[in-house]
């Protein structure tokens, strides 16, 4: 799988972490960057890069990382074609790709330890979406409301 990754300054402590994580599991990183911990950047600019590469089929997935998670999460779900999730647990990493079909892991590394988000992003990466019918119909809801702000 291709996979993009991308923080801000604050996120860039879990950024070669979730890297290496990835690169473990036989994945190919596509880096966006920042790279640099020291120098203040906007976390939509390199959430962005992430959901563009996804929507442009140069990425299968993506995995964004700011301070809390959260400003990353609310940028990347304002583009269309891309279903974000802030996780910061196991449970919920492979619960979002399998029921809720998320294609961008959102974390925070002022929230989250190294140790965790290594497990979080295997469990993202490992997880295969679920085509059972319920799981389809509520994410057919959600398109609709992303395309007509409506059920």
């Amino acid at each position: 799988m291709r996979v993009a990754i991308a923080c801000d300054h604050g996120g860039f402590p879990l950024k070669n972490t979730v890297i290496l994580s990835a690169k473990a599991l036989g994945h190919e990183i596509i880096d966006f960057g920042t790279d640099n911990g020291d120098v203040s950047v906007d976390f939509p600019d390199y959430v962005f890069k992430v959901g563009d590469a996804i929507n442009r089929g140069v990425a299968d997935r993506g995995i964004v990382i700011c301070g809390s998670g959260i400003g990353a999460c609310v940028a990347a779900n304002k583009m269309k074609g891309i279903i974000a999730g802030l996780c910061h647990d196991h449970y919920s990493a492979h619960q979002g790709v399998e029921h809720d079909h998320i294609n961008v892991l959102c974390l925070g590394a002022r929230i989250i330890g190294i140790a965790l988000a290594d497990e979080i992003t295997q469990a993202f990466l490992s997880a295969t979406k679920d085509d059972d019918i319920r799981f389809v119909r509520r994410m057919e809801k959600v398109r609709k409301l992303e395309e007509f702000g409506h059920l």
